[in-house]
């Protein structure tokens, strides 16, 4: 009775992979990379699987919606080498990243309410050039704005990064006439954070550079209340997506008894 339960039991690379749309190549290379148990092998060196293993497939699976696949293969990797607790703080630290991209945008959602004329992070003049001798002074009130360190300091990023978002139309700061440095009016600093919570949601440069642009024709901040909605979906379906991938490993725990 035994044998024929094994037998049963039995499953081939193809087997496993018809039954998830993959392919036996996509079998071999999870079981290598340790989200499948190890197969054992015929005489003649075929693998064989069984239920444990189409479990822990349909495991993974689940688990890379809601934690991506890089963290949803080091999940069943330490469950494969008995470090459950590894596991369970891999997918503790996913739901961390969570509450924290919910508090994210909950922020966003703050910002875009708060932001207004005065939101300009510590205003400074442009530095006055002295005249040269024989020379008359610049005449008119010193530029006002923000230049590029203050405003990266600010946001905690690099001066590099805003000049990319510079390069892909994120910001569109003018050049001081006298030192040529850039400097960040309130319009420029608004754009710039809204560019910063955006990719922090996740949003891509490509995504952003059209929200802004429709921002600045709109006059105002409503075009980016389709983002937001979108945004709080993708949260939704993350952690709905994360709750699957739970039941799903839990039925691949209690396989492994």
């Amino acid at each position: 009775m035994r044998e024929k339960l094994q037998s049963e039991e039995r499953l081939r690379p193809v087997d496993l992979a018809r039954g998830h749309g993959l392919s036996t190549q996509a079998v071999r290379n999870y079981e290598e990379a340790g989200i499948l148990p190890a197969a054992d092998r015929t005489a003649h060196g075929y693998r064989t699987y069984t239920s444990l293993h189409a479990g822990a497939l349909r495991a993974f699976l689940a688990l890379v919606p809601g934690h991506g696949h890089r963290t949803a293969t080091s999940i069943m990797h330490a469950v494969n080498e008995d470090a459950v607790d590894e596991a369970f703080r891999l997918i503790d630290e996913s739901h961390a990243q969570l509450l924290d991209d919910r508090r994210t945008l909950q922020a966003v959602e703050s910002a875009l309410r708060d932001l207004g004329p005065t939101t300009a992070p510590h205003p400074a003049a442009a530095p006055h050039r002295a005249a040269a001798p024989g020379q008359a002074a610049a005449s008119g009130p010193p530029s006002t704005g923000v230049f590029i360190g203050p405003l990266a300091q600010t946001l905690g990023i690099r001066p590099a990064t805003l000049r990319k978002w510079e390069r892909a139309g994120l910001v569109r700061p003018r050049r001081d006439p006298l030192t040529g440095y850039r400097v960040y009016d309130e319009a420029d600093v608004r754009d710039a954070r809204l560019a910063h919570q955006l990719r922090r949601g996740g949003y891509l440069l490509d995504r952003i550079a059209p929200l802004i642009a429709q921002v600045r024709e709109a006059g105002g901040l409503e075009p980016l209340e389709a983002a937001l909605c979108d945004w709080r979906g993708r949260l939704s379906a993350r952690g709905r997506a994360m709750l699957a991938g739970a039941a799903a490993l839990e039925a691949y725990l209690r396989t492994r008894g």
